[in-house]
């Protein structure tokens, strides 16, 4: 949840809403329903694991960078809460043809991720991403985002901090700690069961805690009210207003902002953070396979995966939510937590998305979180999405002076080029506009360049496959040849589609549907694995596997 919300909060100063509450809780509202609407087809219709769908962080950055260009940075008087009325259609439409750009970019590149899922190519690409390419791309996601996590954390260090530290303590310290909540099953009825809340739901609960607190703060006038003084951003009061004016009910739909408009430099740029929410994704699955008792997902649910994913930043495109989707490695971990992987459950939860989505008072209440709150959330975030990132070097030789090289130098000029870039954008121009905002947007976007020089480097500099981490990296996302009929139950599409419906005889032959085996190639495929005399035990243990995840 903290990344749906966090996601819109961000967006809402570049899109010049920071002074329009009422617009942010619908784009929260927004970004949770279309979620809950690429969730359930991920888990239908795509990759067909029990993994949620939400807002990604690598589209962000391109973002930022896209509305930092002169043609898109808001005018001064947006910046002055006393000059903005937010229901004039001057102000509505500063902020509206932003919102449409952004739109117009993501379903573009999401065509792209479209075309790399249903025609098999992402495994094809795969074979030249190795760590080196993804560790500086998932670190240079969060860290140019320090700047934005300071301001909002800064405006009341203290409250900030206690966020930080209820988080901590959740996540870190009562993670193992079970709570015992009233249950119900057959047999058992009611009675009481250990349920990990705290290592669930660390950001909820740090969250509401601290909320909680301000508003004891606000009611007891410790927090100032003078609007310059420090700590101010602090009160509850100052965005309560939003409760009140949210509707109860509001349906988002394609195109409520307007037309979406493209341009050349907000493509460019998006398409690299598709490239980065594919490779990440592509890491999901296996893991959550894993985790829920699955075979490792073969070739066609992994194709059918990223071009679901595609599917779905197509419609947060045509629904304006200002980003795109991808599968959610904090929903991965919580698999290996509640040990639950049924697809009904995260159907459930999609559906909750759904509903949280209709309801404006959801997004309000959201939307009325105090800033340094927000900014205590936002340094855990971003501080966890930057280890992710440099976690992938374990499957590296981190000896290997060629690797800490390619990783030192990818990041540090992730950072350093894109910082330049900002501050010299004249010796950058061509003198051809779509060309000049181009190279504006992908030489501020650190992860493209920090991702294109370990791409390039990891490729040309000489090195050993286990050097690499190449050995390492395939061999943890490679489990043993599992019986063809259990990867089917798991795997194959729902409904009898392409069995007893639409099977047609070249179904077999599109990457992203499961090939058909006969008796005899199943054999043959089982020997070459040196699987032969385990067929009769793992056709057995199909059922126990099932009813275990529940898949």
């Amino acid at each position: 949840m903290g990344g749906l919300v966090a996601i819109p909060l961000i967006l809402s100063k570049e899109l010049c809403l920071q002074h329009d509450l009422l617009t942010q809780s619908h784009l929260i509202s927004t970004i949770f329903f279309v979620s809950g609407i690429c969730t359930l087809l991920q888990v239908l219709f795509g990759v067909r694991l029990p993994i949620i769908q939400g807002g990604t962080f690598a589209f962000l950055t391109p973002t930022l960078a896209m509305l930092s260009l002169p043609k898109w940075k808001c005018p001064a008087w947006t910046q002055n809460a006393t000059l903005v009325n937010a229901s004039s259609p001057e102000f509505i439409e500063v902020w509206q043809t932003r919102m449409r750009e952004v739109q117009g970019a993501i379903i573009v590149a999401s065509c792209f991720q479209i075309f790399v899922g249903f025609s098999g190519l992402i495994g094809f690409l795969m074979r030249f991403i190795g760590p080196l390419t993804i560790a500086p791309t998932i670190t240079l996601v969060a860290l140019p985002l320090f700047d934005s996590a300071g301001d909002e954390a800064g405006q009341h260090w203290g409250i900030a901090f206690m966020t930080i530290s209820f988080i901590v303590l959740f996540s870190q310290y009562l993670k193992d700690v079970p709570v015992p909540l009233p249950s119900y099953q057959r047999g058992k009825k009611c009675h009481l069961s250990p349920v990990y809340l705290f290592q669930i739901f660390p950001v909820l609960l740090g969250l509401s805690l601290s909320w909680l607190l301000c508003y004891v703060l606000t009611v007891t006038d410790v927090l100032p009210a003078d609007p310059t003084a420090y700590g101010h951003l602090a009160r509850t009061d100052i965005r309560g207003d939003v409760l009140s004016q949210a509707p109860w009910f509001r349906l988002p739909y394609p195109g409520q902002w307007g037309l979406p408009t493209v341009s050349l430099a907000g493509i460019f740029g998006i398409v690299a953070g598709v490239i980065s929410s594919m490779l990440e994704s592509v890491g999901d699955y296996y893991a959550c396979a894993r985790l829920s008792g699955a075979p490792p997902p073969p070739k066609h649910a992994i194709s059918r995966g990223i071009g679901v994913e595609g599917i779905g930043c197509l419609l947060a495109g045509a629904w304006g939510t200002g980003n795109g989707t991808t599968s959610y490695s904090e929903n991965v971990g919580a698999l290996g937590i509640t040990k639950v992987g049924s697809r009904m459950v995260i159907i459930a939860g999609a559906c909750a998305m759904l509903l949280s989505g209709i309801f404006g008072k959801v997004g309000a209440m959201l939307a009325s979180i105090p800033t340094p709150v927000i900014g205590g959330m936002f340094l855990v975030m971003f501080g966890v999405i930057t280890a992710v990132g440099i976690s992938n070097l374990q499957y590296t030789d981190m000896n290997s002076s060629r690797n800490i090289f390619i990783f030192g130098f990818s990041v540090f000029a992730g950072l350093t080029v894109p910082n330049w870039a900002t501050k010299n954008s004249t010796l950058l121009e061509t003198g051809i506009i779509q060309l000049d905002q181009v190279i504006q947007v992908l030489l501020t976007t650190g992860m493209f360049v920090g991702g294109l020089l370990g791409f390039i480097l990891d490729n040309t500099i000489p090195g050993t496959q286990e050097e690499r981490g190449l050995l390492a990296w395939k061999n943890s996302h490679k489990g043993e040849v599992e019986h063809s009929q259990l990867i089917s139950k798991v795997y194959d599409l729902p409904f009898g589609i392409g069995t007893k419906y639409c099977a047609v005889s070249w179904f077999q032959y599109l990457p992203a549907c499961p090939k058909r085996l006969s008796g005899g190639e199943r054999m043959d495929e089982l020997k070459a694995a040196g699987q032969e005399s385990g067929v009769k035990a793992s056709s057995e243990g199909d059922s126990e596997i099932g009813a275990d995840t529940r898949i």
